[in-house]
């Protein structure tokens, strides 16, 4: 079990009462599929991803991003229990879409990155130390399936 600190929790909550989960998730999926191509594998049914303008424009990158994003509410929401609200998803992941679960650490740095560029100079050492300690848990859960 994590322990939290109360500015812990209240960061994490905060970040998620700013930021417009389509974009965020949009923007940060986006990334992960340019910078990390061999990511591309697992979205084969969406169609053109030949190029970041086609990532970047594509509507199935959009709305899975928006699928991320409110999957993270989830764990917002839960954040005593985190491995426990993500059991299907990560059975899912790991058994009917074969995801690598080194991918949800890519996407987890993508989305921290978006996070930092949408927030700007509110987001300090702090709320950022605190923003990777939750996405690393969610991390955790997704890739608890296979271990």
């Amino acid at each position: 079990m994590v322990e939290w600190t109360d500015f812990e929790r209240a960061t994490i909550q905060d970040i998620f009462s700013k930021i417009d989960y389509a974009s965020v998730g949009h923007q940060a999926l986006s990334r992960c599929l340019v910078v990390y191509p061999w990511t591309q594998r697992y979205f084969g049914n969406f169609g053109n991803l030949y190029n970041a303008a086609a990532i970047l424009g594509n509507p199935n990158v959009a709305a899975h991003g928006l699928t991320v994003m409110r999957g993270l509410e989830k764990a917002v929401k839960n954040m005593d229990n985190i491995k426990s609200t993500y059991t299907e998803l990560s059975v899912l992941h790991s058994e009917k879409l074969r995801v690598d679960p080194d991918n949800f650490r890519l996407l987890a740095d993508c989305i921290t990155i978006v996070t930092a560029s949408t927030l700007g100079a509110s987001f300090t050492a702090e709320v950022q130390a605190a923003l990777q300690k939750f996405l690393a848990v969610v991390v955790s859960a997704l890739g608890k399936q296979y271990q």
